[in-house]
Order: C-alpha cells, then structure tokens, then sequence
C-alpha cells in the first residue's frame, strides 16, 4: 500500500500520457546530497523505489532508504531491508497447500474468536493451475484430450477446492488448467513492467515488482521485471501484508558481447552462463546482465537466461528495461498505453538502458563473448554440467564405466557383423547382441505395438519439449519444427523406444508453430501436444511403456531422458531414467531420432534416408535467417490478445466443476487430497520460550548437494512406500495415486514422502537407498517415516546433518512442512540454498550452520551420537553462535560451534513464534 509520507521531497506528479499520476523521483535523493543514485545497478534502483514509496517510519524507515541509496559494490556488511512486491504469483504444487494454509488460518481464526473473513491476501495473487497435467498419452493427436480428461479425474478435489477459493478470497485470481506455464503466463500477459494502481483516491506509478512460490519466478527478470522465488511460507506472508525481509544483495555484473555462431541456439547460451555463474558463486546475490551483447538478444533470450538463476544459484537474473523491452510488450499485444506508460516511467526514473548508458558499478563482474558459445547439453543430474555437445558421447561412456560400472562397445565399421565388448572396468557380464550397430549399446529384445525393437545403455527413452524455459522463447521453438521438417523430408523418423512430447508453455506456441507450418512436421514425428502446462521437467512425464520399463529394471539398464527444461536432480524426471541431460528443443528431436545419447553427432548420422544414404545433424539443422524468417511470418500480437482475452474464464471441464461457497471451507475428513492442516491447532496465543535442544538423535546424515527433490515428495508414489501404503488404506489404488505434487493439500500424505526420495543416501545406513534411516533405541532399520513417529511418540527431538549446499533447487514448501512435522528441530549443514533456508526458518526449524572449515568428517561425527544445542533462549541474536555437544554410543563427548542462520531480527521472531504464519496470525488476533 502506498502511504503518505515523504520525508525526502521525492513524490511528484508524472504525465503517463494517459494522464497523471504520482511517482516516488529515486533522483531527488541525489539532488539532496545523499547519495550518487545514476551508477547504482538497475536491480538496486527497483528497490530503492520500493523502500521510498513505502517509508512509513514504522516498518520503512528513513534510515533504510539512506542506507540503500548508498550501496557500495564491495561492503563488509549490508544492512537488512524491507521489500513490499507489488503482486505474488503461485503455481498450483505450492498454491494449493497455500490456500489450504488460509483455509486453515480462517479456522483457527474462527477458534480465538475472530472473524475468518479478515484472512485474505492483502496483495494482489495470482494462482496458475500448471503443475498437474501429467504425460499419460503421447504420440497421437489425442493426447491433449486425454491427458487433460485425466488431469480433471484426479485432481477433481483439488480443482474443486479452488473454486471455492476464487469466491472466498478478496485479492486472489486463478488461471485454470489447460491453459499454459505460470512463467510464461506471467511474461506474456501479468507482467506490466510499469504498475499504475489507484490508492487512496490517488494514481500512482511504480516498477512492477513480485515473488512467486516457483524458483523460476525469475524468468520475468528478463522483461526488466524485479522478482525472485521465495517459499510458500514467504509468499503466504507476503500476501498476508507482511514484508519479505532481505540483507542487502551484493550485484554481480555479468558483461555481454558479441553474437550467438552459427548452431548455437539461447539454450546453449544459458548452459555456458550458468556453468560460469556456478562456479563463481553467486547464492544470496544478484546477477545483473550489461554490455553490448543485450541489444543482440531478444527479450525470449533474455528470458530464457532469466529463468535459470536458480541453477546458476543468483537471486535474480535481472535485464534493463530497453527499447527490446518495448518492442515484446509490442510483440504480445500489450496496449499502446502501457508501453508508452512503461518508456515514460523508466527514462524518468533512470531505469532505461541504452547502448550509450554508462556502465553501472558492480560488486564483480564476469564477461562472456557469446561468440565463443557452442552446442551443449548438461547432466546427467546437475543443470550446471555443461558438455560441450562434441563431448556428449565420451561423457556417457565415462558415466557408464566409472559410475555405473557398465561395460561398454568398442567401436565397429558401420556394416560389420560383430560387435565385441570392452571391458574398461566394467563388469564384463555377457548380453547377445541382438543387432549390428555403429558403436551403440542395444542389448534387451522388447515387443512395442507388435513390433520387435532392441534396447541398451544410453536409450533414450524420454525426448520432451517441455518447461518454461525454453517453450517461451520463438527462435529454438521454431528451430525444433524446422529441424523437424527437414528429418521428415529426408525420411527419418524417431525411434519406437522413445517416448515423446510437446508440451507448450502457452497456448500462443502451437498457433504460431501451426502458422509457419511446421507443427504436422513434430507430428509426423510423434512430437504432439500432449498438454500445456508443466510436464517432465517436474517430474510429470508419466509412465514408460511397460516392456520398457521392464526390461530397464530387469536389465539394471543406464537409460536416459533429453528434455528442454532447466532440472534433471536425481530421481526427477522418472525414476527409471539415471541419466538425464537439458537439451535446446532442435537437440530434443536430434536425440529422438537418434534414439541414444551414445552417439558423436559430428561422425555419426541420425539415420539413413530411403536410399541408404546417411543424414547427419548437420544436414537438417536450420539455420539463424531460417529461423528468423519463419518468426517473422508466422507470430502476431493478435495470437497473444485472442489467447488472453478469457484467461481466467477456463474449458469447460473446469467450468462444470462444482464452486463451494461460504468463508469457511467445509473439511472432507475422508478426502486423501485436502486435509486441514495441524499448524494452527494446537497453538497457543501467545509464543512459547525459546529454549536449547537437548537429547536429539539424528534422523538422517547427508552428503553434499541434497536437492529440495530430495527432501520433499515429489512425482510418482511408490505402492510399497508409507505414502503408498497410507493411501491404500484409506481405498485408493494404485492407479488412482496421482503424483505427491497433487496431494500437497494433505499433511498426512506429504509427511510421509519426506526425504522418501528414491535416491536418497542417507549416509546411517550406507548399502542402502531411499528413504531408510536407523531407530536408534533398538538398531532396526526402518523407513525415516515410521522412524521419526516413533522417535515423536518417546518425546525425542530430531536433527539432519548434511554438507553443502543444503536445500538446492526448486522452492519447495513441502522440504520444510515435511522436515518439521517429522519432529526434525534443526538442520546442520556446511551451507544452504537460499530458498530452502527461509523456508526452514518459516516452519520453525533452526537452520545451522558448520564453522568456516569443519564439517561433519573433520569433527568425526558418525551421526550416531546423542545431539545437546546450548545457546537458544529469548536473547537469540541474528547469526550468533551455539554450543552443540555430541556424546557417542561410549559417551565420548564431542563440543563444537555453530552458527545460527537466522539472518535478521524478524527471522528470530519467526523462530520463537514457531513459524511465519503463526507469527501473522498472532498478530492480527492483536490487532
């Protein structure tokens, strides 16, 4: 909300040329003396406007404004600021449970005597049903139809419960299913750039701001938008009034020149700047992009580099507004008033770049020639592992021998009738061949659709064109259909064995794929549209073929998935796939027909063409004037206005569900998809006392990297898992299951999928994987589950002790939720992803972190031993230390330090409260 105060001079009245309007000048602080506003980072200068127009001396104080204003690029502290995004955005995994938690705030509202109806969002929300649409059919023109049929089967609870959220809540607004990704949504029609609402009886204008509950809310940092990812715990606050609490970024300047070669595509581009960002290190802070190169991307590259922060560990990944910036509002249909409302705005404000804007200062600054991009891919479980594409086959092979322990083929002549295995620290064991091929590893005779086909190591047995990443953006689109057009052309055709699919981030893609006339090219290649929405880069891609799936377990087979997303942790796109690689859309379709990723595509062709002749990568990939003047033929902004004039309106699948009304939602207690929550229910009004852990086991002891897919329920359930098992107790079956992303609405399930991932280590009980751990009293070994009700029925606390970089990857509410309803008191960890911390903080688990060089090996803890954390009480101060003593099975005694992340003051207060939601509602029972 805007407020009336203006302490330093800076509100004045602005002509948007519609008209007027009010804005907060981050100029008249220069003017004043106080600072050198020009040179600041653009990203700093957002939120120094935020922090301006939001001064109230209460929760914006003068000083905060001052302190922002004289950012320096290398500083030893930064101080804590305030932001107030001007809108939240929610995908339906991380939607869902929101909304259940203020259907359940309402109740507990009700409970202490208060009105429900006061819960709503404060600010304005926006929910996109994207997440839940699962590959179940592919390869046929009907696979929209079914897969949406079935999408609106199983989550007909779900779906119904937001209907009843969209009458009962004030601020919120749902965008159906079947309609696109929330990312793309937001950069093709949410975004404003520039916000002009009307408070108080006043206009005002101000810089588009927001968070979203999906770490790539980022991607709208490519329109110059200021926003991030934060958990739904954050957002929920958010939403609820409360300001998202920050340190001051430090920024690092990424520099870029020149032009993308010949066959490098966007996708390519991002690979190599998230590889270079990785490896500098940059969690916790911004990355703002500069240099002459910005004028040749345009504004889908820029997006498609934006989306990728969190794999590259940034905050953001912020674009200046620029007059490409203009040019896409333009391109999407935007009205000429908010483009003119946005060139104004920015040039007043200083938040316009040109070529001739001088450089701003920057805490570091990495620089990238984008000439010297090559094809790649990245895998096969971590997005930042780039591979120069020329390398993709050696690289596989180097998995297969020294991880998997797989033997591998020597190459043979094309034409040979042998093969012979090499062993190269293999196992040596002895398949037939059943084929001759050129080096490729095809071992296993299955029948698909009565055809008799062969496959081995380095299958590829899923290709997706899929996430938000790469389906925004034209140039690699287009690129995939003219490949496509050129495979068929030649006559080839993507292997049986693989399992394809479209899936657009907005309905916008198809249209113009259909204008240029390439999409019955995908077709003819089993590349259909199978759903809009997210897909396999979540772990959506659905089952693989049956005699697939069997012979990859019988076989113990290394087979892979190519998708054009932006995730490929372990375990992620399909439990079956251990091999997994980001890909460009045209290298999608490249892999499916070659139908392996054992394959050099520089020596080896794709396929023969009806006369025998090979066909090489090289021949069918398009070229940049192609694909240029196919986007130019085929995309309008009329596309864009006739697809989001009813957006909110929905099919008609979802207009026939039934819409609940009333403030309270009447709780189904046999549903096994929305359970209230028990965050609220046994909530004392005022907060208890802070006081030290004492007696704690330890639940689970983790390596390095332990993903939020790690930690977090996420994809198929397993039959024989607790959550599997908890489900056909309650008459639900197998088939009817659903992805744990589906079920987030229900505690019970969630709680017990956490840290249930199939390839969990958990480093207490070493031979095995998944989700195991050890029930100390009595040595059994159980599911971490089963163990942690026990552990909570004889009243003992439980840590997690992990290595670096705990918490990477998607925000996921649920790796926190879950952690804590485990019983699980504090985490210590060597560092934390920065998503995964705030969330930790907001469910109330202490976050702790290692001395700078010790860990777990250097103080030789086992995890076995008996955990006191000394320290905690009501004058917890931000990042003090603590006392954690460690007594062994022999009552050996280990005593060390380690320091509290709980960040700022108001992330204390989040801890004593037992959580952020529990801190709001008890202060507006207060109120």
């Amino acid at each position: 909300m805007a407020n009336r105060h203006n302490p330093f001079g800076a509100r004045t009245v602005f002509d948007t040329g519609s008209g007027t309007a009010s804005i907060y000048r981050i100029q008249a602080l220069e003017e004043q003396g106080i600072a050198d506003i020009s040179r600041l980072p653009y990203s700093i200068k957002v939120l120094l406007e935020n922090l301006l127009r939001h001064v109230d001396g209460r929760i914006v104080t003068e000083d905060d404004v001052v302190a922002l204003a004289q950012w320096q690029p290398q500083a030893d502290t930064r101080p804590e600021i305030p932001f107030m995004p001007a809108r939240v955005v929610l995908q339906d995994f991380t939607g869902v449970p929101a909304v259940v938690d203020f259907a359940a705030m309402r109740e507990a509202m009700k409970r202490f005597g208060g009105d429900p109806a006061r819960i709503n969002p404060i600010i304005p929300a926006d929910l996109v049903i994207d997440h839940s649409v699962q590959v179940d059919y592919f390869g046929t023109e009907y696979a929209l139809f079914f897969n949406a049929q079935r999408e609106f089967e199983r989550n007909r609870e779900r779906y119904t419960f937001l209907r009843w959220a969209q009458k009962a809540f004030r601020n919120l607004r749902i965008v159906p299913p079947d309609t696109g990704i929330i990312h793309q949504v937001n950069l093709e029609y949410l975004a404003k750039v520039v916000q002009l609402r009307e408070e108080n009886g006043e206009r005002i204008a101000f810089p588009d701001t927001l968070v979203g509950t999906d770490s790539h809310t980022v991607m709208i940092n490519g329109l110059g938008v200021l926003g991030w990812g934060v958990g739904g715990i954050e957002a929920e606050a958010n939403m609820l009034g409360q300001p998202l609490y920050m340190l001051t970024p430090d920024v690092i300047g990424f520099k870029l020149t020149g032009t993308l070669p010949e066959g490098a595509t966007a996708t390519d581009l991002v690979l190599t700047i998230t590889q270079m960002l990785r490896q500098r290190g940059v969690v916790g802070k911004f990355v703002e992009f500069f240099g002459p190169g910005l004028s040749n991307l345009s504004l889908a590259d820029r997006a498609t580099i934006a989306n990728m922060a969190p794999e590259y560990g940034a905050t953001v990944g912020f674009f200046p507004v620029d007059m490409e910036t203009l040019r896409y509002l333009i391109g999407t249909g935007r009205s000429e008033d908010l483009v003119e409302l946005v060139y104004r705005y920015t040039q007043e404000q200083g938040l316009f770049r040109t070529d001739e804007s001088p450089d701003p200062v920057y805490t570091d600054v990495l620089e990238l020639d984008m000439s010297t991009v090559e094809p790649s891919i990245a895998g096969p479980k971590r997005p930042q592992d780039r591979i120069p594409l020329r390398e993709a086959k050696s690289a596989f092979r180097r998995l297969l021998v020294d991880v998997y322990h797989k033997p591998v083929r020597e190459e043979v002549q094309e034409g040979s009738n042998h093969e012979r295995w090499a062993e190269e620290g293999g196992q040596g064991q002895s398949l037939e061949p059943v084929q001759v091929s050129t080096g490729h590893d095809y071992d296993v005779r299955i029948a698909l659709d009565g055809v008799e086909v062969a496959i081995g190591h380095g299958a590829v047995v899923i290709a997706a064109i899929t996430s938000c990443t790469n389906t925004s953006n034209p140039s690699v689109m287009v690129a995939a259909g003219l490949l496509a057009k050129k495979a068929v052309e030649r006559g080839l055709s993507v292997k049986p064995w693989v399992k394809t699919s479209l899936a657009p981030g907005s309905r916008v893609v198809p249209r113009y794929l259909e204008e240029a006339g390439l999409l019955p090219y995908l077709e003819a290649l089993r590349f259909h549209v199978v759903g809009f929405g997210c897909t396999t880069c979540i772990g959506n891609s659905g089952p693989l073929p049956e005699p697939i799936a069997r012979a990859v377990k019988e076989h113990d087979l290394i087979v892979a998935a190519v998708l054009s997303g932006n995730r490929n942790f372990e375990g992620r796109v399909n439990p079956l796939t251990r091999a997994n690689y980001l890909a460009s859309p045209p290298l999608v379709i490249a892999y499916a027909l070659a139908g392996t990723v054992d394959i050099d595509f520089e020596t080896e062709p794709l396929g023969h063409d009806p006369n025998g002749e090979p066909v090489y990568l090289r021949d069918i990939w398009p070229t940049q004037e192609e694909v240029q003047r196919a986007i130019q033929r085929s995309l309008n902004p009329e596309m864009f206005r006739e697809q989001y004039k009813d957006v909110f309106q929905g099919t008609e699948l979802w207009n026939n569900l039934p819409a609940p009304e009333g403030d309270l939602y009447a709780w189904d207690p046999e549903s096994t998809y929305i359970q209230e929550p028990p965050f609220f229910k046994e909530m004392p009004l005022e907060p208890p006392p802070i006081r030290d852990i004492r007696g704690a086991r330890v639940l689970a002891l983790l390596g390095d990297t332990i993903t939020t897919d790690h930690i977090s329920p996420a994809g198929a359930i397993p039959v024989d898992s607790p959550a599997g098992q908890y489900l056909i107790a309650r008459g639900v079956h197998p088939r009817d299951f659903n992805t744990f992303g589906a079920r987030r609405g229900n505690h019970e399930v969630m709680m017990r999928g956490t840290f249930g991932n199939i390839r969990l280590r958990n480093q207490l009980v070493p031979d095995k994987e998944g989700g195991w751990t050890i029930y100390f009293p009595t040595g059994e070994v159980m599911s971490i589950y089963d163990a942690a009700m026990k552990y909570k029925a004889d009243g003992t606390p439980l840590i997690v002790i992990a290595g670096k970089e705990y918490g990477t990857g998607s925000s996921r509410d649920w790796a926190a939720k879950g952690t804590m309803l485990l019983g699980v008191k504090a985490v210590l960890a060597e560092s934390f992803e920065r998503i995964h911390r705030s969330n930790l903080v907001g469910m109330g688990v202490l976050p702790l972190e290692f001395m700078p060089g010790e860990n777990r090996e250097t103080l030789g803890l086992s995890g076995r031993e008996v955990y006191d954390i000394e320290g905690l009480d009501d004058e917890l101060q931000p990042r003090s230390t603590v006392t954690v003593r460690a007594r062994d099975e022999q009552g050996a005694e280990k005593t060390f330090q380690a320091r509290v992340r709980l960040d700022t003051p108001v992330e204390v207060e989040y801890y004593r409260h037992g959580g952020i939601l529990q801190y709001v509602l008890r202060q507006m029972l207060q109120a």
